[in-house]
Formats: C-alpha cells, sequence, structure tokens
C-alpha cells in the first residue's frame, strides 16, 4: 500500500497567510488605534442656516408678488406690496389732523399776544391813575390844612376830596382788571401747552399711520433665496401669518452632536475636516466655533428627569458649533440640512478664526 509522506502545498501556505492577514490585522488596528488619540470623529452632523420666515405686520389683500419660488433675493428689496389704500387713507386723516392741531397751536399763541398786550395795556393805565392818585393825595393834604387856616372854601376843599376818592376808586377798578387780564393771559398759555402737546399726539398718530402704511410693502430680511411660497395674488393675508422664507445659504455651518465623553479635549479654534454625504469626494476645512451651554436633551419638548422613575445612564450629546475657513469649497452647493460626517484634530489648533 503505498503512503503520502509530504502535506498538499495548501496545507503548507495556510499558516502564512493567517500569518500575514494577521499582521495586516494588526497593522489597520494600530493605525486605527493611534489615529483616534489625535482625533473625534461623529456622522450625527447636519448643516445649518439662517432661516427667516416672512409675515406680514399688517393684514390686507396681496396686490403684487415680486418673485418665483427658489429665486435669489437681497436684502431689503421689495419681494411683496398689499393694497394699502385704506392705510393710505388712514395717513391722510392723520396728517389732516395732525395741520389742524398745528394750527391751533398759531391761534393760541395768537390769543396769548393780544391778551399779553391787554396786560401791558392795563399795566400802563395803572401807573396813570397812580400817578392820579398820587396828586389827588397831595392836593387833599394841602387842602385841608388851608382848610383849617380858613384859607380856601369848603367848596374846593370838598372837590380835592371827591378827585381823591374817584382816583382811589379808580385805582381799585385798574387792579381788578390787571389780575383778571393776568388770569385770562395765563388760561391762554395753559391752551398753548395743552394745543402743543395735542400736536405731539397727532404727530405720533401720523408716524403710526405712515408706519402702518409701510408695513403694505414687504421686503426681504437678509441676502438669500425664496423657499417654501404660500401666497398668491390677491389672497387676504393676516398680520403673523407665513407667507415664504429666505434661506440665507451664503452662510452655512455645521451642528455636529458629539458624545459627552468626546468635547473634554476640543476647544474653540481647533481644526475639523468635514465631509458631506452629498459631496463625499471633497474635504471641507473648517473649525470649532463654540459649544452649546447644555446638552440636547435639555432643549427638547420634554427634557429628562433623572429624579423620576427607574434611572438608566444615557451618554449625553453636546451640539458644537462648527463652522468653514474662509477658503471653503462647494459654498453655493452646500445647503441646510444636509448629513456630514465630522472628524476633529484635536491637536491642531487655528489662529485668527473667530470664534463665538
Amino acid at each position: 500500500m503505498e503512503t503520502k509522506t509530504d502535506p498538499p502545498k495548501k496545507k503548507k501556505l495556510l499558516p502564512f497567510i493567517l500569518l500575514a492577514v494577521v499582521a495586516v490585522g494588526g497593522f489597520f488596528g494600530v493605525k486605527s488605534y493611534m489615529y483616534s488619540l489625535h482625533h473625534i470623529s461623529t456622522d450625527d452632523a447636519q448643516l445649518e442656516a439662517n432661516i427667516s420666515p416672512v409675515l406680514p405686520r399688517v393684514a390686507g389683500y396681496v396686490n403684487e408678488i415680486r418673485f418665483e419660488e427658489n429665486q435669489r433675493v437681497k436684502k431689503g428689496e421689495v419681494v411683496i406690496t398689499l393694497d394699502d389704500r385704506d392705510l393710505r387713507i388712514k395717513a391722510d386723516q392723520a396728517k389732516v389732523a395732525m395741520e389742524s392741531a398745528a394750527a391751533n397751536v398759531q391761534l393760541a399763541k395768537a390769543n396769548l399776544s393780544s391778551a399779553n398786550s391787554s396786560v401791558s395795556a392795563v399795566k400802563a393805565n395803572m401807573e396813570a391813575v397812580n400817578v392820579r392818585l398820587w396828586k389827588a393825595n397831595q392836593d387833599y393834604g394841602r387842602y385841608e390844612k388851608l382848610l383849617a387856616e380858613k384859607s380856601i372854601t369848603q367848596q374846593t376843599f370838598d372837590a380835592a376830596k371827591a378827585e381823591k376818592e374817584s382816583a382811589e376808586a379808580q385805582m381799585e377798578l385798574v387792579k381788578r382788571q390787571s389780575e383778571a387780564s393776568q388770569s385770562q393771559a395765563d388760561a391762554l398759555m395753559q391752551q398753548v401747552n395743552l394745543a402743543e402737546v395735542a400736536v405731539k399726539q397727532r404727530q405720533a398718530d401720523m408716524d403710526y399711520a405712515n408706519l402702518q402704511l409701510s408695513y403694505a410693502t414687504i421686503t426681504a430680511p437678509q441676502n438669500g433665496v425664496v423657499s417654501k411660497k404660500t401666497v398668491q395674488p390677491g389672497q387676504f393675508v393676516q398680520a403673523g401669518q407665513t407667507l415664504f422664507t429666505v434661506v440665507n445659504d451664503s452662510d452655512v455651518w455645521v451642528i455636529a452632536n458629539f458624545k459627552e465623553t468626546q468635547v473634554a479635549e476640543m476647544k474653540p479654534g481647533t481644526a475639523v475636516d468635514v465631509m458631506v454625504d452629498a459631496y463625499k469626494d471633497q474635504v471641507l476645512k473648517a473649525y470649532v466655533s463654540s459649544f452649546s451651554p447644555a446638552t440636547g436633551a435639555r432643549f427638547s419638548l420634554l427634557p429628562p428627569d433623572n429624579a423620576t422613575g427607574n434611572f438608566v445612564k444615557v451618554v449625553q450629546r453636546v451640539p458644537v458649533k462648527i463652522r468653514f475657513k474662509a477658503d471653503k469649497d462647494l459654498s453655493s452647493k452646500l445647503k441646510p440640512g444636509l448629513s456630514a460626517n465630522v472628524t476633529v484634530n484635536i491637536d491642531e489648533v487655528l489662529s485668527g478664526v473667530k470664534t463665538y
């Protein structure tokens, strides 16, 4: 009977193949381990941007729409106009009321000026009466002595006495006239003040009416692309109703949710490589801009409360804001909401970048 003494070639190569596989696996394992010591990665990341809903401040019928869906607009550009006829009438009414109030001020000032003239005339008359009273008192004193000496007649003395009493009565009358004219002037001054206050009130009413009128012209709140258009010409819209949104796609950043055990070695300015799922063949250079002040769970609608029920420890996620460098690629193609893979190089910190 013939026996085989040499093993097949496959059995001889098997140990070498296993050794090569172990070596290659060990090489990549060590390489991955060394890489993980200096890099932190996550695929829980999305692109974000400022998305501004546009809402009218006044109700009205849509008169004109000056944009199309997905059209680019500039900040301050007129995009929608509302029928403003009723608002314009209110603004005109407020203007007329303002002009009437201003005319009342001029009238009140004219009356005050007339009253002040009367006060001045009464004061001048009072000076004349005061001189007459002084002369009458002097004559009365002299005639009284002369009458005692029998140098004048009783008739002459009585005439001097009558003149004195008449001057005194006239002085009393002038004093009352002065008080009345001064009171009238003070009252007219109050009317002037009230008229000026009314002007301020009417001015505020006119400003408010013009402000409401300006709201009939709706402008873009920022540069970007119009999206989610929900309005048509002739439609009646309410104040606060969302008409469309403007997406500012020129300033896009990444919100990456890292595990709480991964953020200890990160700091603002740390270099980041971002790979957007839609463009996997390109790596975008970025950096850590800031960290959320709380975990994502704390901002949820129903934040967890570990003091209730049975406690199960769950690794929390910390939102990290990542901004692209100024020389980023694909700036016109990056869209808010796209998924991304983020790798942070904890050994590389960029200088001169804006962090907040």
